[in-house]
């Protein structure tokens, strides 16, 4: 059934020399994406269309747009965010395909922040090449989160009822024990805890913490974190009737499935979180930037240059992401 208000969604290209324009297209090649969303490519039309014949995609078409007034709510449409020709290789970047990604993203974000659009769901970039006026940034969520200026943000990996977040994000592992303080843990958790009533519509959320080192420090003898830092936090919070449990070894956490029996999981760096989630969960794996005043939603994969062009990408992982990103907007439009 066709929803009534359907909402506009910004889907940004991506680096077209990745499998970014793949997974995209498949996803929208079945028409019944447009019962509930109307989506925005932000990206060129050429290679749109060099993608639609690669993958022999018939039945794929849209419509190119210059302003929202030529929005069809029928329609998959594309907007041309460069004025030249990318004449480019599916498997190799090039500065050419990076500025692309790159004018995708500031032309979607000005969009979402203007209002045109009701969300974003962003495809894979090379973080190296898509560096450049407008983006220095070390990934998606760092752009997001200083584009609209919020005091700060939440790597959040969501499959079904599988939910891991990351204290550090795109971090060297030698600076994580010194950014891991009191007040950016206590942070981290309210933003969690704020996402999971809002976005996910859970009243009374139970996270789990993991503990920094290994076998969570092992009463101070592997390190002195989870006693200096993540134990006093999860009292303190405790104390304030947050539902909050820690700190756990990453290990058998994950191992013995300890992850079921809570509404989400911190971990405190990115590899510790995002190893388990993506063992468990890759292809239907949601990247959501939860804290910001915006939705934008991710597959949870990269470029994969060395498949890109050959028709053998898996978009599960982005279909999830666009349909995460409609729910979550009913999520809070409804709270």
């Amino acid at each position: 059934m066709e929803q009534k208000t359907k909402p506009r969604i910004g889907i940004t290209i991506g680096d077209i020399s990745g499998i970014g324009p793949e997974v995209v297209l498949k996803t929208l090649s079945d028409n019944r994406v447009l019962h509930y969303c109307t989506p925005i490519i932000y990206g060129t039309a050429s290679a749109v269309n060099k993608y639609r014949k690669l993958l022999g995609l018939d039945n794929f078409n849209f419509q190119i747009i210059q302003d929202f007034e030529q929005l069809h709510p029928k329609k998959t449409h594309v907007l041309n965010c460069v004025e030249e020709e990318i004449d480019f290789t599916p498997g190799t970047p090039t500065a050419a395909t990076g500025a692309l990604a790159r004018a995708a993203l500031l032309r979607a974000a000005q969009d979402l922040k203007d209002g045109n659009i009701q969300a974003v769901v962003t495809a894979p970039i090379d973080k190296d090449n898509t560096q450049g006026e407008g983006f220095q940034f070390p990934g998606h969520t760092e752009f997001f989160t200083t584009y609209f200026d919020a005091p700060d943000s939440l790597m959040f990996l969501v499959a079904d009822g599988f939910r891991v977040a990351t204290v550090t994000g795109h971090l060297p592992l030698k600076e994580v024990a010194n950014q891991i303080t009191p007040e950016l843990l206590i942070r981290k958790l309210n933003i969690l805890d704020n996402s999971l009533r809002k976005d996910f519509g859970i009243q009374k959320p139970r996270i789990a913490v993991l503990g920094l080192n290994p076998h969570a420090g092992e009463n101070g003898l592997l390190g002195t974190e989870e006693t200096e830092i993540v134990i006093p936090v999860i009292e303190q919070l405790k104390n304030k009737g947050n539902l909050v449990f820690g700190p756990f070894p990453a290990d058998g956490f994950f191992g013995t499935r300890s992850y079921q029996k809570f509404d989400a999981t911190l971990a405190l760096y990115h590899d510790q979180g995002l190893i388990p989630f993506k063992t468990i969960a890759f292809e239907r794996g949601v990247n959501f930037t939860a804290g910001l005043p915006i939705v934008r939603t991710s597959p949870d994969h990269g470029t994969a240059y060395d498949i890109a062009g050959q028709n053998r990408a898996d978009e599960t992982s982005f279909r999830e992401a666009l349909f995460a990103a409609i729910d979550i907007l009913r999520a809070r439009a409804e709270a």
